[in-house]
């Protein structure tokens, strides 16, 4: 059988057809991909999710269409940029010294306000084809990259 790319990346290469949690699996996978890019420098970091947003806005739309689906659960691509995006105040601060912990606060703000949608996100999700299926996990990446930030400045974390 043939996958179409698009499929393959909204699905992050068939984590998004894992049975439980899709979504959470795809941030969990995401995490060491972060903290390499990060340990790099976080304007790469910041790249990367920039790029994988777009391919996903592209990827997610082409695989929801084709599914005949809003949302597709698979579309997992959406998670990784999400989860990215939380994990920039980390690479900004530098927090190796801090080791796993803001890691875990980072997944943990960001499944919270992923799976909740408080608003702006539920707005976000609203948004048409694969702009919205991204949409709510940049959203919801960024609000728990700004609590993120915050929790590191004032040593919560």
């Amino acid at each position: 059988m043939n996958t179409p790319l698009s499929t393959r990346l909204a699905t992050c290469f068939g984590v998004g057809h894992v049975p439980w949690a899709p979504g959470t699996a795809a941030s969990l996978v995401a995490l060491p991909f972060a903290w390499a890019l990060g340990s790099l420098n976080w304007y790469v970091l910041a790249v990367a999710i920039g790029v994988v947003t777009l391919l996903g806005i592209w990827a997610c739309g082409s695989h929801a269409k084709a599914a005949g689906l809003v949302d597709p659960s698979e579309c997992v691509i959406d998670e990784v940029a999400g989860q990215w995006l939380a994990l920039i105040p980390v690479a900004i601060v530098r927090t190796g010294a801090f080791g796993w912990r803001p890691f875990v606060m980072a997944f943990f703000l960001f499944r919270l306000f992923d799976m909740l949608k408080p608003w702006p996100v539920s707005a976000a999700e609203h948004l048409p084809g694969g702009f919205g299926i991204m949409a709510d996990d940049i959203t919801a990446g960024a609000i728990a990259a700004a609590l993120l930030y915050v929790m590191l400045f004032i040593g919560l974390v």
